[in-house]
Parts: structure tokens; sequence; C-alpha cells
């Protein structure tokens, strides 16, 4: 039995927040059990220098846990310098959105992602993810006007993303910091609305796994996207791109 009474293969509640601040072109609040993420973007004009003239665009993304959202506090990162862990995330959270971004089609702007970390209790990796593809879309929908099918946004695909591990034995489906901290193998599955990956980080913590448990923890968490999928879809409502 689950600490929260929670199926095997069930997510956590999963909330999804859009328009949560005035100020951003894209922002959602979005809360899985009681990891909860604050996810903006910005609309930028031009690209970075190595991609001026391209015709390109660019996504990029930065993730940050504020003090309070872990006990006890979590110092800020100050100066410009990131620790691992979060040069990790960021780095996850912008090439999930890259596997589904028509670069071209976006033009020579940027889009900036932030994902603010308001409170931890496991995969804020993944509900990172998952707030950041609903800001994007709404970001790229604030400036509609500007691409040449106002309807057509320049994306090729939904992304949705998930945890899944083994913890005491038992397959687990988006796992809590308890069952994370304890998990002999932890994987963070990150997949397109088609059903192809596009990132899987799998590590056995405390133990080896065969490719039959590998197997099965993919498609756990195949369930899982599936259900993330039709949140994001039910929050965006008749702005769903696809």
């Amino acid at each position: 039995m689950r600490n929260d009474s929670r199926a095997f293969d069930q997510l956590r509640p999963l909330r999804i927040e859009r328009h949560f601040t005035r100020a951003a072109a894209g922002s959602v609040l979005i809360q899985m059990g009681r990891t909860t993420v604050l996810c903006t973007a910005a609309v930028e004009p031009g690209v970075p220098p190595w991609l001026a003239g391209s015709g390109r665009g660019w996504v990029t993304a930065e993730y940050a846990m504020l003090p309070g959202s872990t006990s006890p506090r979590k110092p800020r990162e100050r100066g410009g310098k990131v620790d691992g862990r979060t040069s990790e995330i960021q780095r996850l959270v912008g090439r999930s959105l890259h596997a589904v971004v028509d670069m071209p089609a976006l033009g020579e702007r940027s889009i900036v992602i932030d994902c603010d970390v308001l409170e931890a209790d496991g995969g804020t990796r993944t509900a990172s993810v998952n707030g950041a593809f609903v800001a994007l879309v709404d970001a790229l929908r604030s400036i509609g006007d500007q691409w040449p099918e106002p309807n057509r946004l320049p994306l090729s695909d939904s992304v949705a993303a998930v945890s899944v591990g083994m913890v005491d034995g038992a397959l687990l489906l988006d796992l809590d910091y308890a069952e994370d901290s304890r998990a002999q193998i932890d994987l963070n599955v990150v997949v397109a609305g088609c059903g192809r990956f596009i990132e899987v980080q799998g590590t056995g913590e405390r133990s080896t796994f065969s490719l039959d448990e590998l197997t099965a923890m993919l498609a756990c968490a195949q369930r899982g996207w599936a259900a993330i999928t039709a949140a994001q879809r039910a929050a965006l409502g008749n702005d769903w791109p696809f």
C-alpha cells in the first residue's frame, strides 16, 4: 500500500491552472500531488548570436527551487551559478520542448521558459516539463497573428513527462519524495503525444535491472503519459494545438 493509498499505476492528483500570473505570455501553476511548480513562458525578439541570420528560433529553459520549497530551507543560487542538478533539469526541460518545436517556423525569436518550484515532494522535473508545455502553447498563442496560419502553431506534437520506479520490489508510477528516496530503480520518462519517447533517464540507485523490468517500467510510464496528456488537453480546451 502506498502512503497516499494510490494504486501502483495511479498518478498523484494533477491540477493545471493557466494564466496564473498576468505579466508572462504563458503562465501555468501545475500541481502533481504536493509538488507545485510555476511555469512561465516569455517571447523575446532575437536568438543567441550563434543562431543569428539562420532564420531559426530558439527555446531555452531555467529551473529553480525556491527557498521555501523544501525543509530545511534551500539556499538561493546566486551570481549566475547553478548546481549540477539544477543545470541537468533545466537542460532536460529545454530538450523536451526542442523535440516538438518547429524552429524554422518559429523564426528568429526566442521562447524562455522559467520553472520555479514552490513546493517539492518528488517529481519536480517531470512536473516542470508538463507545465512548461502548456505555458509554451499559451505563449505561442499570444503572438498568433504573427504566424502564417494563426491557428497553426509551430509545434509538431505535445510533450508529457512522468516518473516510474521500483520501490521495495513494486513497480510504482509518479513517485513522491518518500518513494523516490528509497527507490531501487528510478526512471524519468518524457514522451511525445504520438507515443514516441523523447528522453529516458534511468538509474539503478540500489539495484541493477533487467530488460524485462525496463520494458515494464516504460509501459507503466506510457500509461501515466496518456493521463497527463489528457489533463493538458483538458486544461487548454479550445487552445489545444492539434
